[in-house]
């Protein structure tokens, strides 16, 4: 492959020796002859001179959260007996993490390593395929180059982002009623169990403190009660509902992570199912993954999962369904699908954002989003409406002094 500088380089050549012709001057067609000539010589040299290169690529991390910057480190080795030229590295990155990557290695000596770094910041949640890597050798005057690609492939899931919702016991704000519901999923001095390492996020009145004198290590009080606790996460990915609106999706999908992380923080059990996916317990690295890889759905029932995930509950514990706004069938199917014992929120998330309207389908949206949540309300529902650009953490139920196990209900 000819570079820029070559093909300059003929052109040069060739002038020089239409020049030498016109004026008949030795010297000057013997100089078009040597630079013409020094573009097949660098061809010949960089073709037939081995080079024997190993390469290796190191992320950072290989899970994180969008924003987050990850370090990449590209690493070349000269294997072989002759020192290189000079090498161009790139390295193919997904369109919409920014363009491909690239770099100039020096000469690299024999048996001798090499380094280029350089940094990524995904802004959205998937999985990306870094790769594969190309490094271009040349010849000293970098006339010609040839490519020496690299099978190398790294895959990169970016989590949906996550919002601090308070570090609260999730049944505080989620829990249903009753005394026999408290004592279900609160906590009591004889129901003590276990215990278990600290983790950050963890209630500090909750460390054990003999534990942390006798080992030296801050250690949780797990509670019988906490783990016997189970809850259910449904993310609602049909195509109809949020799917043309791919900033009202992430909000879902990002409600329905903050939540879920909520309860495996607190050490509840967590079921997991969308449309079209059957419910599935889930530690907080593979539901994060889960939901890192969530895309709109074909599915068009809301009931199959749905009845899966509230069968395999037990008919106890916390139900959370993140949807957009439902209609007048998805509310019926939402009155009379968990049994009165659960505890159930509903996050509904518009694909629409009311102040971006005008007046007239401005209030028919907020008719219909409050008739959604009256109807779910009385039906024993939490609800939380959220707009595309709103926060879950700006409507998330806070605690009220009045009474410390219960929020107020919907008005």
């Amino acid at each position: 492959m000819l570079t820029g500088r070559a093909w300059a380089l003929l052109v040069t050549g060739a002038l020089l020796w239409l020049a030498s012709r016109l004026l008949g001057t030795p010297d000057l067609h013997m100089a078009a002859v040597g630079l013409m000539a020094l573009v097949p010589l660098a061809a010949l040299l960089v073709r037939f001179t081995r080079h024997d290169l190993t390469a290796v690529r190191r992320l950072s991390t290989r899970r994180a959260f969008p924003g987050t910057r990850i370090e990449v480190e590209i690493e070349v080795r000269n294997a072989g007996r002759r020192r290189t030229a000079m090498l161009f590295v790139q390295d193919r990155v997904p369109s919409s993490l920014g363009p491909s990557a690239r770099g100039v290695i020096g000469e690299v000596r024999p048996a001798a390593r090499s380094h280029v770094t350089y940094e990524l910041t995904p802004r959205w949640r998937g999985r990306y395929s870094i790769g594969p890597l190309t490094v271009l050798v040349t010849d000293p005057f970098d006339l010609v180059r040839r490519r020496i690609e690299f099978d190398l492939h790294h895959d990169l899931i970016v989590y949906p982002q996550i919002e601090d919702i308070g570090r609260e016991h999730p049944a505080a704000p989620l829990g249903g009623s009753g005394e026999s519901s408290t004592r279900q999923l609160f906590l009591a001095a004889e129901e003590f169990y276990t215990m278990r390492t600290y983790e950050e996020g963890d209630d500090l009145r909750r460390i054990h403190w003999p534990s942390v004198a006798r080992t030296g290590e801050l250690m949780i009080r797990q509670d019988e009660a906490s783990r016997r606790a189970a809850a259910s996460v449904f993310l609602d990915n049909r195509g109809a509902g949020l799917a043309g609106n791919r900033v009202a999706f992430e909000r879902a999908v990002s409600a329905a992570a903050s939540i879920g992380a909520l309860y495996l923080r607190a050490g509840f059990r967590l079921r997991m199912a969308t449309a079209d996916n059957s419910p599935s317990v889930m530690e907080l690295d593979r539901f994060l993954e889960a939901l890192a890889l969530a895309r709109p759905s074909a599915a068009t029932r809301l009931t199959p999962n749905l009845t899966r995930l509230i069968g395999s509950s037990a008919g106890g514990g916390a139900l959370v369904i993140v949807t957009h706004v439902p209609d007048a069938s998805d509310i019926a199917t939402l009155s009379r699908s968990a049994p009165p014992a659960m505890s159930k929120l509903a996050v509904l998330v518009s694909a629409l954002d009311p102040d971006d309207m005008r007046i007239g389908p401005r209030h028919e949206l907020e008719r219909t989003l409050e008739a959604a949540r009256i109807s779910l309300a009385r039906a024993g529902w939490k609800v939380i409406v959220l707009r595309p650009n709103q926060r879950l953490g700006e409507a998330w139920p806070r605690r009220p002094a009045r009474h410390p196990l219960a929020i107020a209900g919907p008005s």
